[in-house]
C-alpha cells in the first residue's frame, strides 16, 4: 500500500503522555522489544528533565501516534556508542497504535526527524535494532541508515546502524 506524504509533528513529552506510551509499550508489537511497561515509564519519566535523552511524542494531524527519543551519547558516562563521531545522535522509535504499523509511517518519521537533526549539525545519527527486528531494519534501511556493526551492550545484542549528513545530503542532490 503507497502512503501518502505526511508531515509529523514532534513535541516533548510530559506526564500526562505517560499512561498513553505505556499503554503502546503493552501492545504485542512492541512489548517483544521493549522490558516491563512500567520500568520503561519511570524511565520515560526521568528522561523528562534530562540533558541527555530528549523524548518525544509524534504527532500526525494532532493525533499522537509514536514515542521517539533522541540521545547524545557522549553525555552518558561509558555509554556504548560514545565510540561515534563527536556530535552523533542516537533515536529510537516505536509506533503506538497498532494499525499504523507496517505502512510507511515509520521510515517516513526517521526521514524527516533525522533531516531536522542533520540541519541542526548532527554528523550522525545511529539506531540500534535487534538483529530480530526485522520490521525496524527495514524501516531504518528505508529512511537511509545502513549497518556498521554488531553490537553487545547493556542494551543486548543490537545491529548497530548510521545515517551520516554528507551522504544524506549527496544523496539528495542526485
Amino acid at each position: 500500500m503507497a502512503m501518502q506524504e505526511h508531515r509529523y509533528d514532534f513535541r516533548p513529552v510530559t506526564g500526562d503522555d505517560l499512561p498513553l506510551i505505556a499503554s503502546w509499550l503493552r501492545e504485542p508489537h512492541l512489548a517483544q522489544w521493549w522490558s516491563d511497561p512500567e520500568r520503561e515509564i519511570a524511565e520515560i519519566r526521568e528522561h523528562i528533565e534530562s540533558v541527555s535523552v530528549e523524548p518525544l511524542v509524534v504527532e500526525l494531524d494532532g493525533r499522537p501516534i509514536a514515542y521517539l527519543q533522541s540521545y547524545d551519547p557522549h553525555l552518558e558516562h561509558d555509554h556504548p556508542y560514545s565510540d561515534q563521531p563527536f556530535g552523533t545522535l542516537g533515536i529510537d522509535l516505536s509506533i503506538g497504535p497498532p494499525e499504523l504499523v507496517g505502512i510507511g509511517h515509520g521510515s517516513a518519521i526517521l526521514r524527516q526527524f533525522v533531516e531536522e537533526l542533520f540541519e541542526e549539525g548532527a554528523p550522525r545519527v545511529v539506531v540500534d535494532p535487534h538483529p530480530d527486528n526485522t520490521r525496524a531494519i527495514r524501516a531504518y534501511e528505508k529512511a537511509g541508515f545502513r549497518p556498521v556493526g554488531r553490537r553487545q551492550s547493556e542494551y543486548g545484542d543490537v545491529v548497530l546502524m548510521a545515517v551520516d549528513a554528507a551522504e544524506a545530503f549527496i544523496e539528495e542532490g542526485d
